[in-house]
């Protein structure tokens, strides 16, 4: 005779996998992974790594570029250099310096949680709003979270190029060679065709990738992933377009 307790269809509670499964599973087994993260959300052992890697680069660049030499570069590809002998632009750079080093801190702190959490309410507002579903905060945050894995492996590309490459020729804005930016030269190319190349990234649109399979495996596959990725790709060729303006207004 059947056991009188949970009918013999219910559904098995299945552990959460351990991070560092979550981890290496989100670049080989995404959907898979995704769909354990969307059981089971966990959004503070990714935020931690990813806060972690992105201090490490800032104070990598901070040691081995020197903030000096960042805000020389930053003046000189903006022209700003060009129209200052060299006791103004000795001032500027210190001027500049006393608090450049500051701020690049506090961002590598802040920066990725404030950006995680933008994307996280812009999925919720896709999911929700759009494609009416009920999303859950916690869930397509933890989804954005580990979507954002890829920029880890940038992060280690960064370092590598601040150790092994020459200072001179660093970029903050494309400090890894992931994007067409990161090949030219900013003195000789127009600051619109930088922007766009350096908009080019191909981590970029892996997040995109990531991000639109783990939310639609928060949605239980109701939102296909194919409809999420073209609205995500959709705001950010608006995003570049509107970069690629304002670099050409600035000349």
């Amino acid at each position: 005779m059947a056991d009188s307790g949970s009918p013999p269809d219910a559904p098995q509670s299945t552990p959460p996998k351990p991070f560092l499964v979550r981890l290496i599973g989100v670049f080989v087994e995404p959907g898979e992974t995704f769909d354990d993260i969307a059981r089971k959300p966990d959004f503070i052992a990714p935020l931690i790594l990813l806060m972690l890697v992105s201090v490490a680069v800032a104070e990598t660049m901070l040691a081995k570029i020197g903030i000096d030499r960042i805000i020389l570069q930053t003046l000189k590809q903006s022209g700003r250099a060009s129209s200052m002998n060299p006791s103004q632009l000795n001032q500027a750079v210190q001027k500049a310096a006393s608090i450049g080093s500051v701020m690049i801190q506090v961002m590598a702190v802040a920066g990725i949680p404030i950006f995680l959490l933008s994307v996280a309410g812009f999925g919720l507002l896709v999911l929700n709003f759009i494609f009416g579903e009920s999303a859950g905060f916690k869930e397509v945050f933890s989804a954005t979270c580990y979507a954002y894995m890829p920029r880890v492996v940038g992060g280690v590309m960064a370092i590598a190029v601040m150790f092994f490459g020459d200072p001179d020729y660093f970029r903050p804005t494309s400090p890894a060679p992931t994007n067409l930016g990161f090949f030219l030269n900013p003195l000789t190319t127009s600051r619109a065709i930088l922007t766009l190349a350096s908009a080019l990234d191909i981590l970029t649109l892996w997040f995109l990738v990531l991000i639109a399979i783990g939310l639609s495996r928060v949605s239980r596959n109701k939102v296909k992933a194919g409809s999420i990725f073209i609205t995500f790709f959709g705001v950010w060729v608006l995003l570049v377009l509107a970069k690629v303006g304002f670099a050409l207004l600035a000349g």
